[in-house]
């Protein structure tokens, strides 16, 4: 209903029965499937949306996209926007899965991922399960250490955005990079 029917099929590339279809017959597992369906096809609207304009001139459409991708996620994720000379969106990558409270980030295999897909930026994103947007000292650490690695081949941090279930805080809008 938000979208419309031929964009949400358009979006899904399949049929739109199976995705909303719940697996059991429980009507509160149908409205959770309802949701959950509703929710991945808003997802890739918004993927859509940022392939085909310059992502970093919608840093509201980037913080959407994070929010739905990662937000909810009850354990840390680091999730990369691979992002072209123009600043399309190449791919959207989760490099690193932590646990409830941290995970690991291996710069080397961010810097690999990003000459493998030929990028010329990045935006780094990593989620906060406790809802917190607030960016620890070893987040800005981190950002500062991604920025210096991958600056070596000439790919630019654009923003390190930290997510939570409702909310989303961009490093670059607050001066942090």
């Amino acid at each position: 209903m938000l979208l419309g029917a031929r964009p949400a099929k358009r979006l899904y590339r399949g049929s739109l029965a199976a995705l909303f279809k719940a697996k059991a017959e429980d009507a509160h597992c149908q409205a959770a499937a309802k949701l959950w369906g509703a929710g991945e096809l808003v997802r890739r609207a918004l993927s859509e949306e940022l392939q085909s304009q310059p992502a970093f001139t919608s840093p509201a459409s980037v913080k959407d996209f994070l929010r739905l991708s990662i937000g909810s996620k009850d354990h840390e994720v680091f999730m990369v926007l691979f992002l072209d000379a123009q600043h399309v969106l190449i791919a959207s990558v989760e490099m690193f899965r932590g646990t409830l409270s941290q995970t690991s980030v291996y710069p080397r295999e961010v810097v690999k991922e990003a000459l493998r897909l030929n990028a010329g930026g990045v935006i780094l994103a990593h989620n906060h399960p406790s809802g917190a947007v607030e960016p620890s000292r070893a987040d800005e650490y981190l950002t500062q250490t991604l920025k210096s690695a991958l600056a070596l081949v000439d790919v630019r941090v654009l923003d390190h955005v930290v997510v939570g279930r409702y909310s989303a805080m961009s490093m670059a809008e607050r001066g942090m990079l």
